[in-house]
């Protein structure tokens, strides 16, 4: 009696499959879940199915699944950069056949400079942390001696002390360029609102808003800047009174991000201060908030999804090959000019 046929419909009756499955699996579709592909693959070598049938089982390389653990003390809402990054990082990272848990650092943890209970170092292939801005903290989780990328970082943080990726938006020349301009319209009073010390992007950012002060030669006036802790600033009724506390306003004002300059907005209308006529306001982030309000912010955009995208490519390369040089990467913004500023535009 001949010996039967190995064909993908018997794979596939083998496997408890379909056809379709079986047949995508072999051809490498990326659809495929990796441990599905898997299944197949072994089995077809298994069978001595004849694509498969000269395939060494000892030197064949498939792809085995693994595990990443997102690190972070504030799950992003819908409108920081944040949530839109997860999502091109959760889609990459899927793809190519990891999967992603979920971790959240309490302050209890970081005081006590402990790792979540739910997080097991021996069970994680890479770790991606964001909105993780504690140094000692970030210096814990580089110990561990696994493959790290932050998604912005610490801002008092030395890279050399790092042995792990940072990805950031370009902050500094995007922050410089909207203040040159406004300088370059005639704003010579223009404050900051922004805790420099709360993360890399905030800090980069005041680096950026001070470069043009400079090159334009204008002093900086601390007494038209908040700049105190991030905690104090969310605050709009602090907020508030630290824009009464000053003897009299800038003509504009840089933000550090959407976030504050839409509550400052909100504080300066409530006291019948008239955007943009008597006063000009900068955003940063491009959050869906920055196009409701009235009038519509001038913020910088970020690829949001695309960061995520690459922070997963820059930490799976790092997981294959954990000895290559850690990468400091910025991906480009753009400045976008809307109604707060007022006649203010890209020309």
């Amino acid at each position: 009696m001949s010996k039967e046929k190995i064909t993908i419909q018997y794979i596939a009756d083998s496997l408890g499959l379909s056809r379709n499955t079986v047949s995508k699996a072999l051809n490498g579709i990326e659809s495929i879940p990796v441990e599905t592909r898997n299944r197949v693959l072994k089995r077809a070598i298994e069978l001595n199915y004849k694509q498969l049938a000269l395939v060494d089982t000892n030197t064949l390389t498939i792809k085995n699944t693994g595990n990443i653990a997102l690190l972070t003390s504030n799950m992003p809402s819908n409108s920081h950069f944040g949530a839109s990054s997860l999502g091109g990082l959760e889609k990459k990272i899927s793809s190519d056949g990891f999967n992603l848990s979920i971790h959240i650092v309490r302050e209890s943890d970081i005081q006590a400079l402990v790792l979540p209970n739910n997080f097991d170092p021996k069970k994680v292939d890479g770790i991606v942390c964001i909105e993780l801005f504690d140094k000692k903290y970030t210096q814990l989780i580089n110990s561990l001696g696994i493959p790290t990328i932050f998604i912005d970082t610490t801002a008092d943080i030395f890279y050399s002390e790092l042995e792990a990726d940072v990805i950031l938006m370009e902050n500094e020349h995007s922050t410089y360029y909207m203040t040159k301009k406004l300088i370059d319209h005639g704003h010579t009073s223009i404050g900051f609102i922004g805790d420099y010390h709360h993360c890399k992007s905030f800090n980069e950012r005041w680096v950026g808003f001070q470069r043009a002060l400079i090159e334009s030669r204008l002093q900086l006036d601390l007494q038209v800047c908040i700049v105190e802790e991030d905690r104090y600033i969310a605050d709009p009724n602090w907020l508030s009174l630290q824009l009464d506390h000053m003897n009299s306003l800038p003509s504009a004002f840089i933000c550090a991000n959407d976030f504050i300059a839409i509550n400052v907005m909100r504080i300066l209308k409530n006291k019948n201060v008239q955007i943009p006529k008597e006063i000009v306001i900068c955003g940063f982030d491009n959050s869906p908030e920055s196009q409701i309000v009235e009038p519509h912010l001038t913020t910088v955009h970020i690829c949001r999804e695309e960061m995520g995208v690459m922070a997963a490519a820059m930490l799976l390369a790092r997981v294959e090959n954990p000895k290559r040089p850690p990468q400091i990467t910025h991906i480009q913004t753009k400045p976008i000019f809307r109604e707060s500023t007022g006649t203010l535009n890209e020309s």
